[in-house]
């Protein structure tokens, strides 16, 4: 494909493609493949011009190359991001939007006056019926305002009137529902399910794959702790898995041979193999989509407050047109005060801010699941971190394998690897990863993994018991011991180290020593948190007091507990809400997904174990722990925003009631300005809430 260059500045240029037409499917495959580009920031393509915006931060010769490379024809993009790209539905509501525009103008150009009468009055039908109906249900709310505004017009003989609110009702309507589902298509594609690995199922062996290659029938493995990535039916095996990503509660439901699984679902216990029988994801895009407008979970309480108290003013509006009415016998006056109510500007602008702030955060590599809980971040005041992998690197290293079964460091390590690859944990990571630097290729010769959280595994080896784990697990749960001779060797391993335990058969292997170093803006988050009104920090871990006093030190938290079980560390959230605070818990194991659930806010490291992400309401990303500082700074900012609108709405809605009564607007003027005024507020309501100096 060739371009032409129509403007640039410096880290921006603007082309157009030559071409005679561009499809929506053309537009989306050029947005994904140039998106996809290292030093590309972003990337926005319009089908209808052929224009191509990108904003980059490499260098400029870089970007023409990309350019001169892009053969649509030769790009290829995950189906679900085309299903949903949103370009064919800014396409519709543009189309719908145009099209009344040109109807209305039509009519008062080229259709007589009779025929124009008889086009209106066959249009107010469906809103006079819409008003009737949600009056017999006992309700009076804004369909029976428009439904009585309308007939009172007809009613006058002032059918151009009539007309007039209707075009406005309609453009109104079009571009209110325009916009609810940009903000919730937006978000919902930011929030699918993206799983690049999975275990097949080859015969008698485990395979470790691309998602991208899985075919119906397949059959993949999911141990505990892991998303499930396809819909399917489950083969062989039994587990609990968390369906809360469909159904909104959390309580596990019971899977074995024969029962249907879904994608974005997560096996919380257990391990099942799955049969699969629909590919992509399947519906998880719609699933997100379902969750979003219909769960209690995305309503934080002054969602609701604004919609509670929109319906409740309906009925002054009508009390305050009657006594218009009554004193100034004026039909004009009082038709002006029904085309004014509060009730769209309320329940429109509060759930679009708080959509756009949730897609806001997700640009700063945030996933925020609702606005209950941007609400709870804001009214926070202690905060409870996990250490390993959340307050230390993500990416803990090996540093050395001790020996002691007399078996080589590499063949041990080979071993260890073996067990861990199946479970998604830093430490674990930090041996796979150690493996593969050094080539340890190895067959999976183990029979049935069993996962102890927060202890370690268990499997059997070449017939051999083989476990791995924290020297609680080992020594004190497994009974094992150390070989003769080797007490003095055990003695001597470096205690500034985090250590994993190997033994076979109750004897001790070999011991991983891994480094696990603290995180460099882990101080400096910890006191920008306290900055922005966080009165308590707490830092809890399994490491020993040692250990973990040295790291509460360095890093200032207020308070540290060592030593502890995933059980601890939700007793301990659970005693802080009884005791009346809000409280966060940020964390990225299996071991933590108890106190993520039980906190007010439970933040996932996105590197974490897929269970914690999924039972988390808020993902943030691995690299930078002051993630957590801008979503506190969005959420304050979020409810000032709110409260804001509920002043701005009240106020201007009130002027213009009050015009209406003093006579100064017409009915058609106070629809204009009470529509103009509610898309404005919204449009507003999605403006970012953070400037780039906070990113």
């Amino acid at each position: 494909m060739k371009f032409k260059i129509k403007h640039e500045i410096k880290g921006r240029i603007r082309v157009r493609a030559i071409v005679k037409h561009m499809t929506v499917k053309e537009a989306d495959l050029l947005e994904y493949a140039l998106s996809n580009k290292e030093g590309i920031t972003s990337v926005r393509v319009n089908e209808r011009t052929a224009d191509v915006i990108l904003c980059y931060k490499t260098d400029r010769a870089t970007v023409l190359s990309y350019l001169r490379k892009c053969r649509v024809d030769e790009i290829e993009a995950p189906e679900s991001y085309l299903a949903h790209s949103g370009r064919a539905l800014n396409n519709e509501y543009w189309d719908k939007l145009v099209g009344t525009v040109v109807w209305r103008c039509t009519k008062k150009l080229f259709v007589p006056a009779p025929i124009r009468t008889c086009i209106t009055l066959a249009a107010a039908i469906p809103y006079i019926w819409k008003g009737v109906k949600t009056l017999a249900k006992g309700k009076l709310e804004v369909p029976v305002l428009d439904a009585t505004a309308i007939t009172i017009s007809i009613a006058r003989g002032d059918v151009s009137t009539a007309s007039s609110v209707m075009f406005l009702l309609g453009i109104g309507e079009i571009l209110e529902e325009w916009t609810h589902k940009k903000s919730v298509g937006d978000l919902a594609r930011s929030m699918s399910l993206n799983v690049s690995k999975v275990w097949m199922l080859a015969g008698e062996q485990e395979v470790l794959v691309d998602a991208s290659t899985i075919k119906e029938n397949d059959k993949i493995v999911i141990h505990m702790g892991n998303v499930i990535p396809f819909d399917g039916t489950v083969e062989s095996g039994e587990g609990m898995v968390n369906q809360a990503s469909m159904t909104g509660e959390s309580a596990a439901v019971r899977k074995y041979a024969g029962t249907t699984v879904y994608a974005g679902t997560v096996l919380e216990e257990g391990e099942l193999t799955v049969n699969v029988k629909k590919l992509g994801g399947a519906s998880r895009y719609e699933q997100i989509v379902v969750m979003i407008e219909e769960s209690e979970k995305l309503k934080s309480s002054m969602e609701g407050k604004a919609e509670r108290l929109a319906d409740k003013l309906v009925p002054y509006t009508f009390l305050t047109t009657g006594l218009t009415y009554l004193f100034t016998r004026n039909l004009t006056k009082a038709t002006s005060v029904l085309m004014v109510d509060f009730c769209c500007a309320l329940k429109l602008s509060m759930p679009i801010a708080v959509l756009s702030a949730i897609k806001e955060a997700r640009n700063r590599n945030v996933n925020v699941k609702g606005g209950k809980f941007l609400e709870s971040i804001a009214d926070a005041d202690t905060i409870v971190f996990d250490k390993t992998g959340t307050l230390t690197k993500a990416e803990p290293t090996v540093v050395k394998v001790v020996s002691f079964n007399g078996d080589s460091e590499d063949e041990l390590l080979r071993t260890a690897a073996c067990l861990e690859e199946h479970f998604p944990h830093s430490m674990a990571k930090a041996v796979v990863d150690a493996a593969k630097k050094k080539s340890l290729d190895h067959e999976e010769k183990h029979s049935k993994v069993e996962y102890i959280v927060a202890h370690g595994i268990s499997t059997q080896l070449e017939g051999k018991k083989t476990i791995i784990g924290s020297h609680h697990f080992v020594f004190e749960d497994e009974k094992c011991h150390i070989p003769e001779g080797k007490e003095n060797l055990f003695e001597q391993l470096p205690l500034e180290y985090s250590h994993l335990y190997l033994a076979i058969e109750g004897e001790l292997a070999a011991v991983i020593c891994i480094e696990d170093p603290l995180r460099e803006e882990a101080a400096d988050a910890i006191r920008a948190l306290k900055e922005c009104g966080i009165s308590k920090v707490v830092m809890m871990t399994g490491d020993s007091d040692r250990t973990a006093r040295a790291i509460a030190e360095r890093v200032g938290v207020d308070q540290y507990f060592s030593e502890v079980l995933p059980e601890d560390k939700a007793r301990f959230v659970e005693q802080e809400k009884a005791a009346g605070r809000k409280v966060i818990m940020v964390g990225d194991g299996v071991n933590d997904s108890p106190a993520l659930s039980a906190a007010d806010v439970g933040i996932a490291i996105s590197d974490g174990a897929e269970l914690a992400r999924e039972i988390a309401d808020v993902t943030i990303a691995a690299e930078d722990l002051f993630e957590v500082v801008t979503l506190r700074k969005l959420s304050k900012r979020l409810m000032k925003r709110i409260y804001r609108n509920y002043k701005v709405i009240v106020g201007f809605n009130s002027a213009l009631i009050a015009g209406g009564i003093a006579g100064v607007l017409q009915p058609t003027t106070s629809a204009l300005l009470h529509n103009t005024s509610t898309l404005l507020i919204a449009m507003e309501s999605m403006k970012p809430l953070l400037h780039e100096e906070n990113q």
